[in-house]
């Protein structure tokens, strides 16, 4: 924010032989110079106290991993401690929008993920404006969802599903996480491309779901990489394709859903950082440069794959885009899916 001086006059009006001249030019260099002093003393500055990163969801998955992975490395950075703190409940809501009134000063982080660019269009209401309330610091990891059936399942591609599902309408059932989740909107977008009627069966959280898939309760499912690789595996679930627009290093046996007969599929679960709008511009780029240079760390790359995570990087301004562009997606395919929260 740049302060506007109020002079008698405009700074322009004065004519070169004007005795006030010389004084309004060193006033507005100083002025100058005294703005910079002030925002480079601030980021030199920061954090000058304990860093609190909200995480929106329960311990365990990798929301978690990554605020707390970011947490222990930018402590022993910067010799301050970092706190994480768990905040679930109402799909994210809670915590995105306690880290929203949180004071604009580099102390307060949130982990955001696919849900943030999906509640907005989700709910009919949310407390918080993903563009207005945040500001986006690094797009920070990324992995596709697999599309995985019980092995009982007379199918081996997904071409096999979709031509299985036409010759069953509304027979097949696939679990979710919950409504509005990753992979509740993967399968969505994937019945409206191939024109199938397969029934939702949402479960609270990715565990419960997968179990029932593995029990054979359920039929089918999209999950993350890191909640179905080693039951993959194990040979206790069948893969059929990965959602993203690229294979995955994790399963490069496994085609994309684009590549599998869905040209112009692609779904992403991704996992970023974001403060609370105002923060000043020279802590949002300390963070940025400090959580890029944590993403490249080997003990840190060798964690993230294996969870079956890729550790991605890059500008607050390439966040701030990335995060229009889902917004955007998601509002549409939540219209034509019907998608409510629960």
């Amino acid at each position: 924010m740049f302060y506007k001086p109020t002079f008698p006059m405009p700074l322009r009006f004065f004519s070169i032989g004007s005795p006030l001249r010389p004084f309004a030019s060193f006033a507005f260099h100083a002025f100058l110079a005294f703005g910079l002093f002030c925002g480079i003393a601030r980021a030199d500055s920061y954090p000058s106290k304990p860093i609190r990163i909200i995480v929106p969801y329960t311990p365990g998955g990798f929301n978690d991993t990554l605020a707390r992975t970011l947490g222990q490395k930018l402590s022993e950075k910067w010799s301050q401690p970092v706190v994480v703190d768990n905040r679930p409940g109402g799909g994210t809501t809670i915590g995105t929008n306690l880290a929203a009134k949180a004071p604009a000063d580099g102390h307060t982080l949130l982990i955001v993920s696919f849900a943030f660019g999906v509640n907005p269009s989700l709910y009919a209401r949310v407390p918080y404006d993903t563009q207005r309330d945040f500001a986006p610091i690094v797009l920070a990891a990324g992995t596709p969802n697999i599309l995985v059936v019980n092995p009982q399942l007379p199918v081996k591609t997904v071409q096999d599903l979709i031509a299985l599902a036409k010759s069953k309408p509304g027979k097949l059932n696939y679990a979710t996480a919950g409504n509005g989740s990753s992979n509740h909107l993967s399968m969505e977008m994937l019945k409206s491309m191939a024109g199938v009627d397969i029934v939702h069966v949402p479960y609270k959280g990715s565990a419960p779901a997968v179990t029932d898939l593995i029990g054979g309760q359920v039929d089918v499912m999209f999950d993350n990489v890191p909640n179905v690789l080693q039951h993959l595996k194990a040979g206790k679930l069948r893969g059929l394709a990965v959602s993203s627009r690229m294979r995955s290093t994790f399963t490069p046996e496994l085609p994309t859903v684009a590549e599998a007969g869905l040209p112009g599929f692609d779904v992403s679960v991704w996992f970023g950082v974001v403060a609370p709008s105002g923060t000043p511009k020279a802590v949002v780029s300390q963070l940025n440069g400090e959580i890029n240079r944590i993403l490249k760390l080997p003990e840190v790359v060798e964690l993230f794959h294996k969870q079956g995570v890729e550790p991605l990087g890059g500008t607050p301004d390439e966040f701030a885009e990335f995060l229009r562009e889902q917004t955007a997606k998601w509002a549409k395919v939540v219209k034509d899916s019907g998608a409510k929260a629960e």
